[in-house]
């Protein structure tokens, strides 16, 4: 909320990491030669499988590894291995690069196919948070659909309960579900929530 916002203070947030790195060496602080962290801090040998595993058994099932023009290509040790817009460690050969254009755990089926498989132009998200006065018709703002996604513009429209549809001005690859949506205007958050699919 923005009661909450106003508390918070970020006094690197006008820096960038070399610049961070520099002042850290200048200080003598042991941070500033160290790697940039690639994984989980809570993970460091990578296997996020086992930590999954360690917290519940589903999606760990062998399943049907599907084209998205229907056809069965093999079978897959479980979703929990995979996710949407994978395309290394797929277990199959299809003759073409495919990427893990689905995972329906219903089913308990990974759907593959070729790039323009993972590519979309809309999203819904839930569970929306503004930190802007919250909007009654659709804005333009630049939104981000993870970590290292480049914001792309789109059109936001409310809906009810806490929801938006959110429609880029060009197609965006690998649209995931349970990954956070952000919304900005240049430099400033407007809000953000999670995504619910496509």
């Amino acid at each position: 909320t923005q009661d909450q916002v106003d508390y918070l203070r970020f006094p690197l947030g006008g820096l960038s990491k070399p610049q961070v790195r520099e002042l850290a060496e200048e200080m003598g602080l042991e941070i500033a030669g160290k790697a940039d962290s690639q994984d989980i801090c809570f993970v460091p040998d990578g296997d996020y499988a086992r930590l999954v595993r360690s917290r519940t058994e589903q999606g760990f099932a062998p399943g049907d590894i599907r084209h998205v023009d229907g056809r069965t290509l093999g079978e897959h040790a479980g979703t929990a291995h995979y996710t949407i817009g994978q395309r290394r460690g797929l277990g199959v050969a299809v003759g073409e690069p495919v990427y893990v254009a689905d995972i329906d755990t219903a089913t308990n089926t990974v759907t593959v196919g070729p790039r323009e498989s993972v590519l979309s132009t809309s999203l819904l998200v839930s569970e929306v948070s503004w930190l802007c006065p919250t909007p009654t018709e659709p804005i333009r703002a630049d939104a981000k659909i993870r970590y290292h996604h480049d914001a792309a513009t789109a059109t936001i429209t409310p809906l009810a309960d806490s929801r938006v549809r959110v429609e880029f001005d060009a197609p965006q690859a690998a649209i995931t579900p349970g990954q956070a949506a952000v919304f900005y205007d240049g430099d400033e958050v407007l809000g953000g929530g999670w995504i619910d699919g496509r």
